[in-house]
């Protein structure tokens, strides 16, 4: 493999900024099934895939999570084409059978009542990082994203995920930003005030 050139990385990482106000052009559901598909490819510890997606297209279902949101985010939520709660499944080693066939004793590792604790730890570990995923492929299709955590878990969880299995992650907006709604980049920390070569 070599390293992806310069416009990819800019579209990604460098260019790509969080954003708070939206156009009013529409995420289509073949962006948000490209999003999908780009995203499961990336890894997650013994292929678990524990995260889950609720996407709120219409101001009917984003009026749903209104009650959930902090202040500040009401405007830049409701506003924007596509919320995306992002939620992982605190039972997703019922599939294992089927997303990791090889090991037949993967499931055992983590049946009962028991083991619920490793569970939730498990899946909101790996979910996060396919939530972290799911933004990098919405910015690979050509969407800005505003990901968010001011919001009322639970509140969340007894609207979209009432039987209890799903819980909420965080929540992100996409669509196609709006540049004067950007704020100023902030700093990052440099290399060597947060990393140590062993």
């Amino acid at each position: 493999m070599s390293m992806i050139d310069a416009r990819a990385l800019a579209a990604l990482f460098t260019d790509a900024r969080t954003q708070n106000g939206w156009s009013d052009r529409p995420v289509t559901d073949d962006q948000l099934r490209q999003i999908f598909d780009l995203m499961k490819m990336a890894p997650t510890s013994m292929n678990t895939q524990p995260a889950r997606f609720v996407f709120l297209r219409t101001p009917q279902a984003k009026e749903r999570l209104r009650p959930a949101l902090s202040g500040g985010n009401v405007d830049k939520t409701m506003s924007a084409p596509v919320v995306a709660i992002i939620g992982h499944d605190t039972d997703f080693h019922e599939h294992l059978p089927k997303v990791f066939p090889h090991s037949p004793d993967a499931k055992a590792m983590f049946d009962g009542d028991a083991r619920r604790a490793f569970r939730d730890t498990f899946a909101f570990r790996n979910g996060t990082l396919q939530g972290a995923y799911f933004m990098l492929a919405a910015r690979a299709v050509g969407l800005d994203v505003g990901p968010m955590s001011g919001f009322d878990n639970a509140k969340v969880d007894a609207e979209f995920f009432p039987e209890g299995r799903m819980k909420s992650n965080f929540l992100c907006n996409l669509g196609q930003g709006d540049p004067a709604k950007v704020f100023e980049r902030l700093p990052r920390f440099a290399f060597d005030e947060v990393c140590t070569l062993l």
